[in-house]
């Protein structure tokens, strides 16, 4: 470490008594860093859990976390000084200061980047926690009576709004203000709010969060599978349990939920909803509020940092009783938790795949342990890991057979699109079926897992095919996706992007042809089949806006038309007029390498059949294919779900896979594909000399070998593979391996990274 400036160290050589104050900070390195307390008398209050501001390097600064006291280490020559305690009293107290420590050792991760990634943006760097109040605008009595000479303009639209409030004595909070998709919304509100203050004609004031909140709405009757839930929930008495409630698409779920928080609210404790995606967050808000009669917060990455920073400390003060979040949310301090509910537990969204690769349901269940407070993990189409503890006890198996209200189970048709011709991948008889759902009045979703226009650029004369520059080798080439309507090609994987060319780099022909189809070619397709019927397409390139796939699916509305989207639209959404659901492409995951890529295609098909006939109409599944004999299809529709995994568990322990065994990927990446084998193969050594018993077959390494993807964006990726019997032989070679690994020199030469539970091996 190199010294300090002088204002940075100690006065004087510290003695050998000296405390010191142990920091973690967000660097990739094992270890703690000791600092002298700060000189001005913060070291006073026990700092543990505080940020703090530290010199480090050359001449900089990190914003850390006091994790201990003690002893200065006798090897720090010249000790540096604290520059700046940030927190008065610890921002990182009991249950979850405990739960991230843990995290760190489960990831096998440094603690300060653990508790780095715990934190929201600003607080991160260094600010203070934000003023967690709410803000309204109102009307002065001055601004009411000069609104009518007020001349047209953004300013005069504002102070109409803020007169048309339900009660222009509070007015208009700031959060509705900035949502685009409300009535009367004012683009740039700021600026004319700042213009009628200037004037006296409306003003900033502080209200009550409870006085925004209409007063709670009365659900529906439950059934006797949701009464059942509800009860048992109920019965843990707020106590620590975890459930997994299993319920068939549109049994009801969020009914359960409901009635679990309400009950928790009752008690005086806050509730926390993780859901895997941000276009869930709005209609579960909407419908939470409604219900509730408390304010609902969101969290996910859509919002602003401040934003996030405010709801953080909301939670933190105890203010935020209901939270619903994406997975980061399940880091919040819940001070007076009382419930924690992970909608749609078995989405793989929920795993974090860079920097700290965290499971956020499993961290829930840590949490929920921690906290002695029931856990829910809802889901259709469950994990095998948590259909698995289920059956052994470990969770309580809680099940809804039939959809709630008078909704009937939709009926599901194979199409074999063998020999039959194709426009933009959607057969004739799938055309035929889209016409009459929408002639009978009803709404019509078109299932494709693949955006863009085509997945591949193909000249005809000579077979070249764009490929992507920067993810491609020789022998594996990675093809660039068609966007544009044919005009630009875009790796779906770097990022990277380009023009069509006007003719073929090799041959010079002009035969270059998108083939197969995405989310645009199906959506240009439908649009020239049903000119007269709204075609509104729904996919990653359609909703990068904050609050897109909101207003989109407000467009959209009740009428007669037509949705084309990938999997976005099969997470828990309710659209009550959709009637068909036709699912065009299945094939790609039907033959995969990946051994969960059975149980990923089984869970998408069952969601997103589940978006049809949730309302009083029925609904029906068309499902196109050219393997209409797999086994997983007839699995799926002659059994459903649970036949799936009553077929595949055994299948997954035959061959030793999670859950009946335990997992962990290292993997490396350099831009010479020798210097990360170089790595790994030091690793193995590393591991092998650490293992228990290497010939009894409980421990084994497999690799170095290439990943799936070989490349990706200029980097070689080379990966190892260590599986285990048991958590704890895997978690115990791990600890003994990863110190020589951290201080080999060779780990200095790559870029590298440690997944414990695995869920996607590219």
């Amino acid at each position: 470490m190199h010294p300090p400036p002088a204002d940075a160290r100690a006065d004087a050589p510290p003695g050998p008594d000296a405390l010191a104050w142990r920091v973690a900070l967000p660097v990739p390195l094992p270890r703690l860093f000791d600092y002298l307390p700060p000189a001005n008398g913060a070291a006073l209050d026990d700092p543990v859990g505080c940020r703090v501001r530290v010199p480090f390097g050359r001449s900089g600064e990190k914003v850390g976390v006091v994790v201990a006291t003690g002893p200065l280490e006798a090897a720090v020559a010249e000790p540096k000084q604290v520059i700046e305690r940030l927190d008065a009293a610890p921002l990182f107290r009991d249950e979850l200061f405990a739960s991230l420590r843990w995290l760190a050792r489960y990831t096998h991760a440094p603690l300060g980047e653990v508790l780095a990634t715990a934190l929201p943006g600003p607080l991160r760097h260094g600010e203070a926690l934000p003023d967690t109040r709410t803000w309204a605008w109102r009307l002065t009595e001055a601004g009411a009576t000069a609104l009518p000479g007020l001349r047209k303009g953004k300013p005069a639209r504002l102070a109409a709004r803020l007169l048309g409030a339900p009660d222009p004595g509070i007015g208009v909070d700031e959060d509705r203000l900035d949502d685009a998709a409300a009535p009367g919304h004012v683009e740039g509100w700021r600026a004319a709010a700042r213009s009628l203050a200037q004037r006296g004609y409306a003003e900033r004031v502080a209200i009550a969060s409870s006085s925004l909140v209409p007063e709670p709405a009365p659900g529906p009757a439950l059934n006797a599978g949701q009464q059942a839930a509800v009860d048992a929930i109920l019965a843990t008495g707020g106590r620590f349990h975890p459930f997994l409630l299993d319920g068939v698409t549109g049994s009801g779920k969020t009914e359960v939920y409901l009635h679990a928080i309400a009950d928790c609210l009752a008690r005086g404790r806050q509730a926390l909803v993780l859901v895997p995606e941000i276009g869930l967050t709005p209609q579960t808000l909407a419908r939470f509020r409604s219900r509730l009669g408390v304010p609902v917060h969101a969290l996910h990455s859509g919002l602003a940092d401040g934003e996030r920073a405010r709801v953080w400390a909301a939670a933190a003060r105890g203010e935020a009783r209901v939270v619903v979040g994406t997975r980061s949310a399940i880091f919040l301090p819940l001070p007076d938790a009382g419930l924690i509910v992970i909608d749609e537990e078995h989405d793989g969204s929920f795993k974090q795949l860079d920097g700290i690769r965290y499971h956020a349901r499993d961290f829930a269940l840590v949490r929920g342990k921690a906290l002695d407070v029931p856990v829910v993990l809802g889901s259709a189409t469950p994990s095998l890991e948590s259909l698995r503890n289920a059956r052994a006890d470990r969770y309580a198996h809680l099940r809804l057979r039939e959809r709630a209200g008078n909704a009937r189970p939709p009926k599901v048709r194979v199409i074999d699109v063998r020999k039959r011709p194709l426009e933009a991948g959607v057969s004739p008889e799938m055309f035929a079926a889209i016409g009459q759902a929408l002639e009978a009045g009803g709404q019509v979703l078109v299932f494709k897992n693949r955006r863009g226009y085509a997945p591949v650029l193909l000249c005809h004369d000579c077979g070249w095919s764009a490929q992507c520059p920067r993810c491609s080798t020789p022998l594996h080439g990675t093809p660039m996706t068609v966007h544009a309507g044919g005009r630009r090609l875009q790796c779906h994987h770097c990022g990277a992007r380009q023009r069509v060319p006007d003719a073929c780099p090799d041959c010079g022909g002009l035969a270059l042809q998108p083939q197969g189809a995405g989310t645009e070619r199906i959506e240009d397709a439908l649009k020239a089949r049903f000119p007269d019927t709204p075609v509104l397409r729904i996919d990653r390139g359609s909703t990068q806006r904050r609050d897109a796939m909101e207003r989109l699916l407000a467009e959209f509305g009740d009428a007669p038309g037509i949705l084309v989207g990938t999997q976005m639209l099969a997470k828990g959404h309710d659209i009550a007029g959709l009637t068909l659901v036709a699912v065009v492409g299945i094939d790609e995951g039907l033959f995969s390498a990946d051994f969960r890529a059975p149980e990923k295609l089984a869970q998408l098909l069952i969601q997103v059949a589940g978006r049809a006939g949730r309302a009083e109409r029925p609904g029906e599944v068309l499902l196109q294919t050219h393997h209409p004999g797999h086994p997983l299809l007839e699995t799926l529709l002659g059994g459903g779900y649970g036949a799936f995994a009553d077929a595949e568990l055994p299948q997954r322990e035959a061959a030793a896979f999670p859950p009946f065994s335990h997992m962990a990927m290292l993997r490396a990446e350099a831009r010479q594909v020798e210097v990360a084998e170089a790595f790994l193969r030091m690793a193995r050594v590393a591991f092998e000399a650490r293992m228990p018993d290497p010939g009894d077959g409980l421990f084994e390494v497999q690799g170095p070998i290439p990943a799936p993807m070989p490349r990706r964006a200029g980097y070689q990726r080379v990966q190892l593979l260590l599986s285990a019997a048991s958590r704890r032989e895997l978690h115990a070679v791990l600890d003994a391996a990863l110190p020589a690994i951290h201080a080999a020199p060779e780990a200095r030469k790559v870029r590298w990274s440690l997944d414990v539970d695995p869920i996607d091996l590219y």
